[in-house]
């Protein structure tokens, strides 16, 4: 397994071997790996002739008075996780190496100032950025981000198509911990006391798409009502949001039609955790009753 922290090597690298016809599986990370992160890499090692992992926590993600210097890292546990894994190679710049100078032009994201894009601001442009940027590096045939942060995988997804790249999108399932929790980097940061209550997120996004389906109440307000009410009766963190949109759309509906995702995010007091479930309301036999 190759380590890169130039960009110029790992281009010389990557055209050695894209010289080879060799399809390149990329896994981009901000480190910390977890179980949700192997998924990531077990999918592109099946995919893919070579894999390509980059671990870098992007500075221009992070608001201010949000945890970048908190971020957790562990690099050498990190290595471990991609050699066990058979990563051809580890893309880990330094900050400098990403951003040698003040960036001249960067990306801004539209109509995505919405759930995360609303409660942190210019935080999409971040992600936006970094991952133009990263996909020029590697040039990958295939990318590869988890479900969990629904809305970023929509963002890419919109950004690839609106600039013609050649790169597949491959989504992957939330990985969860056997409580149901969604694996995190920031899941350390929960107290003893968040982390037993934090399972209650997923039961409750869960119980909420069941009664969807079996009630076929597909009024949005009633929806919304309804989770916000259990969420606040179950969880002692702060609710930034608890929203029903269209998916991969984002769009806001008053009453719901094909896809679906009901997503929340709560503050605790040193992580905020983000967690969703995306289904189809054809999921159940019989037509759609709308709930008026």
């Amino acid at each position: 397994m190759k380590i890169f922290t130039s960009i110029p090597a790992l281009k010389i690298w990557l055209k050695d071997n894209k010289s080879n016809n060799a399809s390149i599986g990329y896994v981009p990370t901000m480190g910390f790996l977890h179980e949700g992160h192997e998924a990531l890499l077990n999918k592109a090692i099946e995919e893919n002739d070579l894999v390509v992992l980059s671990i870098f926590v992007n500075p221009l993600q992070f608001g201010e008075n949000e945890d970048f210097d908190r971020y957790p890292k562990n690099i050498e546990k990190d290595i471990e996780v991609a050699k066990k894994y058979g990563v051809d190679a580890i893309f880990h710049p330094s900050v400098h190496e990403m951003y040698p100078s003040e960036m001249s032009a960067t990306f801004k994201v539209h109509h995505m100032d919405v759930l995360c894009g609303a409660k942190r601001p210019g935080h999409f442009d971040g992600v936006a950025t970094v991952v133009m940027k990263l996909f020029g590096i590697v040039t990958p045939d295939r990318a590869y981000f988890g479900l969990k942060d629904a809305q970023q995988v929509a963002v890419i997804e919109r950004l690839v198509k609106d600039y013609h790249l050649n790169i597949d999108i491959v989504r992957v399932p939330t990985v969860r911990e056997n409580d149901g929790l969604a694996k995190s980097s920031r899941n350390v940061n929960l107290t003893k006391s968040e982390r037993a209550e934090a399972p209650y997120i997923y039961k409750t996004l869960l119980e909420v798409k069941n009664w969807i389906l079996d009630e076929r109440c597909y009024d949005t307000d009633k929806i919304e009502v309804k989770l916000k009410t259990l969420l606040s009766k179950r969880l002692s963190g702060n609710l930034d949001y608890a929203e029903v949109r269209g998916f991969p759309s984002l769009k806001k509906m008053k009453t719901l039609s094909s896809d679906v995702m009901i997503a929340v995010a709560i503050k605790y007091s040193k992580a905020r955790l983000i967690d969703n479930v995306i289904f189809h309301l054809e999921e159940k036999e019989g037509k759609l009753c709308i709930d008026k």
